[in-house]
């Protein structure tokens, strides 16, 4: 068990801190986001939780004569963009392309391909697993030069 203050000590380096936090509480709360739908309210949640960490390993800064958090951009720009939602769409992309290749006899391709005779009942989600991921096969495509 990890202690709560662990992040707010002084006697452990930043990078330790970071290496922590991906390597043991990240994996813990990401588990099974290959078949997450990312609502956004689900996202929202997610990046609330993570900047919540980084605040605490990284402190507040020093400026001007007084102390301020660190905004949002400062924490994305410290952990080099490799935020919680972008983990879990190349996760997502990473399943995706995997179940893509797969021979068609597979049981996991052949429910990935599978259509519905009848329509989608009214408390249904409107996304789709499917929809979501090539959403992303977009927006990294949007992403590259």
């Amino acid at each position: 068990m990890i202690p709560k203050n662990i992040f707010q000590s002084k006697f452990i380096s930043k990078n330790t801190k970071l290496e922590l936090y991906f390597s043991v509480i990240r994996p813990v709360v990401m588990y099974a986001c290959k078949t997450w739908i990312l609502k956004e309210t689900i996202t929202n949640r997610l990046m609330v939780f993570e900047r919540k960490i980084l605040r605490k390993i990284f402190g507040p800064t020093y400026e001007n004569g007084s102390w301020r958090i660190k905004t949002n951009q400062e924490l994305d720009k410290l952990i080099k963009h490799k935020n919680i939602i972008n983990f879990t769409r190349v996760q997502r992309l990473e399943r995706y392309g995997h179940i893509e290749r797969m021979q068609e006899t597979r049981m996991v391709n052949a429910i990935h391909t599978w259509k519905p005779i009848s329509e989608r009942p009214m408390w249904r989600p409107k996304i789709r697993r499917k929809d979501d991921v090539k959403k992303d096969i977009h927006s990294f495509i949007s992403i590259q030069p």
